[in-house]
């Protein structure tokens, strides 16, 4: 299977200052446009995570985020009109491409890169502080408008100009699915084997899944939605 997805890609966007605001570090707000990118297995060059155990590493190279999602934002009233990409933190920004045309384990080319894809983003807490919306993760997790990861099978040098390719599904779960599998509210052991039998998934997911099924239940969501209580807005 050979697919182009896009023709053309919106921007490319890095950044490795981490200052932010609250008290926090993170690099969700000084991301800036980049002609092109260099993308390594791990990281890519001149972009920096505040907190690699939930951001960042192997299996979270590189964030890609549907631009349409600014304008279902601001018509939920959540984001204001001058805030556009990459104000979600992303590396990638396209038009056309969603959630619902990418699927778990999608083996794409981009430039002289090979991806593939590993995981919705999982909302955080510093979302809210970026937009001043206390449920802003919330509702970003119940919409499903949340982009997803790559992991780097082949690094190199990606521009603005290239084309994202599909070269193989290996999946027939998309991320959207994903979505509403994995941040359904109650116990549902079914969803999660279905996830788990998804090939390139990211390590993380697969470790929360295996924990859900030994325990009977799913983990407290709080603390990821809302950060502390010194921190959370009113």
């Amino acid at each position: 299977m050979t697919k182009c997805l896009i023709d053309k890609i919106s921007g490319l966007y890095a950044g490795d200052k981490l200052t932010f605001r609250d008290k926090l570090a993170s690099g969700i707000d000084n991301k800036s446009r980049m002609a092109t990118l260099e993308v390594f297995g791990d990281r890519v060059a001149g972009d920096a995570q505040a907190d690699p155990k939930h951001h960042g590493g192997p299996d979270r190279v590189l964030h890609h985020f549907p631009r349409e999602h600014y304008g279902h934002y601001r018509r939920m009233g959540l984001i204001t009109a001058g805030q556009d990409a990459p104000a979600m933190g992303e590396n990638i920004s396209s038009v056309g491409l969603t959630e619902a045309d990418i699927h778990i384990g999608d083996i794409l080319s981009f430039g002289e890169v090979e991806l593939q894809v590993t995981q919705p983003r999982s909302p955080c807490f510093k979302l809210n502080h970026q937009y001043s919306q206390r449920d802003f993760a919330l509702a970003m997790q119940q919409t499903g408008m949340s982009g997803w990861f790559y992991r780097v099978l082949k690094p190199g040098i990606i521009s603005c100009q290239d084309a994202l390719i599909l070269k193989q599904r290996r999946t027939d779960i998309s991320v959207a699915e994903a979505m509403t599998l994995y941040f359904r509210p109650e116990f549902d052991a079914a969803a999660y084997d279905r996830l788990l039998s998804c090939e390139g998934l990211a390590a993380s997911w697969v470790g929360s899944l295996q924990r859900r099924l030994e325990r009977g239940s799913i983990e407290d969501w709080q603390m990821r939605l809302y950060g502390p209580d010194s921190l959370a807005l009113n």
